[in-house]
């Protein structure tokens, strides 16, 4: 597999084996290529510049007793070394802190209070750290920003907020902060799942320097489902946070270090009170022989509709390169996919100046990871690094017609493909 991120975490495909298709109307910067290389220690930096911040990087509990989920998922890529990284952090029904009562249980129904931690690394390692005492969770309700500790030093009080590197060793044994230029934290299996291959412990240290968002690199950064996403009736909401970045580091994954300089880095987060039924995925921001930073993301499924008590299926394609957002979604022209139940995944979509292709495919089984539900975190979807995808972007005619190429890249290895299980067909969903 390429230097890229296939991804199928985000969406299960049935156990059919048929292929369901759906379909839905409604210059330049150059960056270096990422080279994994010895760095020396990151420090904290400033918050980057409003430019790059996205609509909806902030936490959006509410404070109320619904039901609601909010998830964060950061992906660094280590070309050199063939490998990696998934930090996947999850905080349920904040409301409530550890086992409900009686009384609670009696007044707002099944709630599933919890914060959990889960990091995927190559071929299906894995480590997975949950606790049902959701206060000493915390994120920042305007940036990106989030943290939670698991355990404190004896006598330390867990932070309430992004603090120094060095306040952080010093008062957290056991958690993780993460901001959008700065991710460090010590995590421990905790043995709940039995049934994967898992890593005892990782710790990890590393600065990004946002270079995507979501959007040309010179405009106001886009909410990646439109205006929609600030109305609660189109839940679970998506949001790409950070569509590339580069990031300089180093983690510990069981006894092997890894370091690295300017890898390729990539953030997204999900929120609200329904949960997705389906759902497809895939993103990668490191390609082969590609003479600047380029970030694809594509994801679609079928999501809830509170008011109608339905479900649609939307999906969306989005790619960065040399500075420009090419967007691909419903309210911009149609978008046709193709799922297989597992390994295959291919997009098409236009708007009204270009046309694009994609088609992952992988011969990896995936790894199981626990997804937000209606009963609380279940194994819902299969995430994996490795495959191989193709990306073709054509400016289109006077007449419609597939013009010159504007770009066409393959990834081999490194990328993300996700897929959530489903009962019949296989149906992309929209992580939104």
């Amino acid at each position: 597999m390429m230097a890229s991120s296939l991804r199928s975490c985000h969406a299960f495909a049935s156990p059919a084996s048929s292929i369901s298709r759906h379909k839905r109307h409604s210059e330049p910067l150059l960056i270096s290529r990422a080279s994994s290389v010895v760095a020396l220690p990151p420090t904290l930096t400033d918050v980057p510049n409003r430019e790059l911040s996205t609509p909806h990087s902030g936490y959006h509990f509410e404070g109320s007793k619904r039901r609601f989920f909010e998830g964060w998922y950061f992906r660094l890529t280590l070309p050199e070394e063939k490998t990696s990284f998934a930090f996947i952090y999850t905080i349920e029904d904040p409301a409530f802190t550890g086992c409900l009562s009686d009384f609670d249980r009696r007044e707002y129904g099944p709630r599933f209070p919890g914060t959990g931690a889960q990091i995927m690394e190559g071929e299906n390692n894995f480590l997975f750290q949950y606790s049902q005492e959701t206060r000493n969770f915390w994120a920042n309700r305007h940036e990106l920003a989030l943290g939670n500790t698991f355990v404190a030093h004896p006598g330390q009080i867990p932070p309430k907020d992004e603090v120094s590197s060095q306040e952080f060793q010093a008062s957290v044994e056991q958690g993780y902060q993460v901001s959008s230029v700065w991710h460090q934290g010590f995590l421990c299996d905790d043995g709940r799942l039995s049934n994967t291959q898992t890593m005892k412990s990782v710790k990890w240290q590393y600065s990004t320097k946002p270079v995507f968002g979501w959007g040309d690199t010179i405009s106001k950064q886009k909410a990646t489902a439109g205006w929609l996403a600030a109305l609660p009736v189109f839940e679970p909401h998506w949001q790409i946070c950070m569509a590339g970045g580069l990031s300089t580091g180093w983690v510990e994954w069981g006894d092997k270090r890894h370091e690295f300089k300017d890898a390729p880095s990539y953030v997204e987060k999900n929120w609200g009170g329904s949960f997705p039924k389906k759902w497809f995925w895939a993103q990668c921001n490191s390609f082969d022989k590609s003479p600047g930073f380029i970030s694809l993301t594509i994801g679609g499924g079928q999501r809830f509709l509170p008011l109608t008590r339905s479900y649609e299926e939307v999906a969306l394609v989005g790619v960065h390169y040399n500075g420009k957002f090419y967007e691909f979604a419903p309210w911009k022209g149609p978008v046709e996919w193709e799922i297989s139940p597992w390994g295959y995944w291919h997009v098409k979509a236009q708007n009204a100046l270009y046309e694009v292709e994609v088609i992952g495919t992988t011969d990896d089984s995936g790894t199981p990871i626990l997804c937000p539900t209606e009963n609380g975190m279940a194994p819902r979807c299969r995430d994996t690094f490795y495959g191989d995808l193709k990306l073709e972007l054509w400016e289109r005619t006077s007449t419609g017609a597939r013009g010159r190429v504007r770009c066409s890249f393959k990834s081999l290895l490194l990328l993300s493909l996700s897929l959530s299980p489903v009962a019949r067909t296989a149906i992309l969903v929209f992580y939104l």
